[in-house]
């Protein structure tokens, strides 16, 4: 019987139906990523001076020295092959009191520096990670520090995270070594920014070059169908195999996107039964529970009891009269209280957690300086419940 006939047929409607396919498999802008950029950068540092600062990396309480406004300012270029170029400006203070070459130092000095860095992205090696973006660097600088300047070799670790394709975050620390060894002592500076890249140039990600090399392969086999019919059998046998593979990938990708979709539904609708129980709420000054805040509770408990696996966060908030650090205090009781209350009717304490936010989460403009009514406010003075696991 002769079958070249129908195979070709065959191999015609499959490659028609592969062109279809092709169609739905484009490039989108999830498929690209940052290749080159410049990168300007604003935050602040932290300087360890104490003459341990290699032995004793957190001894912040003694040896870390800082200023409560921006005081790193930093710019560069980096390129396509991971290298980067980068100028960095600093200013910092030596606090009185603080641990500097070893010695209490006596009173406030000035710490100024400035350095030039070569940095290269690990994501070169490690491959793309999306929003995290760690790298490593070299260079050397000058740095006016304790009344002595002193010209330095640098080496700095640190990591960026990407909120967006401009704007992130910069956080890295530098070791920075005195090459005048005899009169100058070793340091470390930390530091963490808002980092803001423009004139920005992407190209495709490991998984849009893979999408391109199967649009390219599509395109290769369909030509190779034209130029050459005679090969039909073997080429929808082949085709056959990838077309099989291709339909097993997506059942297994729908299968995945259903379980998490139906996670999702689950968590939205426990979340939703624990909001309509309503908030905690405190009366003015008080962290204190009444009985119908424990009633709530009593209600939050029932649920935790039933769901075994789930896990909240208390999120504890004031109004806006008072201090800043008062209602941060006062905040950090509420949460407490309502955790407290929680684990007394049994609920495990690695089940519940807490976090406070003082006035810093207002649900309404009464904020400092604004008129409000009292029942305004007390809408302010509030504990939240948020689901972390289940």
């Amino acid at each position: 019987m002769n079958i070249s006939k129908p195979l070709t047929l065959l191999v015609v409607a499959f490659f028609s139906f592969a062109m279809a396919y092709a169609q739905d498999v484009e490039l989108t802008k999830k498929d690209s990523i940052v290749q080159s950029y410049w990168l300007v950068s604003l935050g602040t540092n932290v300087v360890d001076d104490s003459g341990d600062e290699f032995g004793r990396l957190f001894d912040i309480g003694d040896a870390w020295n800082a200023v409560p406004y921006p005081s790193r300012l930093s710019f560069g270029r980096y390129f396509k092959n991971g290298l980067g170029l980068e100028a960095i400006g600093s200013y910092n203070k030596y606090k009185e009191g603080k641990i500097v070459d070893n010695n209490v130092n006596p009173e406030d000095v000035d710490y100024w520096g400035l350095d030039f860095r070569v940095s290269y992205d690990l994501n070169m090696i490690l491959g793309h990670m999306g929003f995290f973006d760690p790298y490593v660097g070299i260079g050397a600088g000058y740095t006016d520090a304790n009344n002595q300047g002193r010209g330095t070799y640098n080496a700095v670790l640190g990591f960026r995270t990407w909120l967006s394709d401009h704007w992130g975050l910069d956080f890295n620390s530098t070791g920075k070594w005195a090459m005048d060894t005899e009169n100058a002592t070793n340091h470390i500076q930390h530091a963490i920014g808002v980092a803001y890249r423009f004139d920005v140039e992407k190209g495709l990600s490991r998984k849009g070059e893979e999408k391109l090399a199967l649009l390219q392969e599509m395109e290769k086999e369909q030509q190779r169908v034209q130029d050459s019919i005679a090969k039909a059998e073997e080429e929808a046998r082949l085709l056959a195999e990838r077309l099989q593979k291709e339909k097993e990938a997506a059942e297994l990708a729908a299968a995945e996107k259903a379980k998490r979709e139906a996670e999702e539904a689950r968590r939205d609708a426990l979340q939703t039964k624990i909001n309509d129980l309503g908030n905690v709420y405190f009366k003015l000054n008080s962290s204190y529970l009444t009985s119908k805040d424990k009633e709530l509770l009593d209600q939050l408990v029932v649920i935790m009891n039933d769901e075994p696996g789930l896990k909240i966060r208390v999120t504890a908030h004031t109004d806006s009269r008072g201090t800043e650090k008062y209602n941060q205090w006062l905040s950090e009781r509420r949460a407490e209280r309502t955790v407290d209350y929680v684990i007394s009717k049994g609920i495990s304490a690695d089940r519940i957690s807490h976090e406070a936010f003082g006035e810093t989460q207002l649900v309404n403009e009464c904020a400092d300086g604004v008129y409000c009514t009292e029942d305004k406010h007390a809408k302010n003075r509030r504990s939240e419940f948020i689901i972390i696991e289940f």
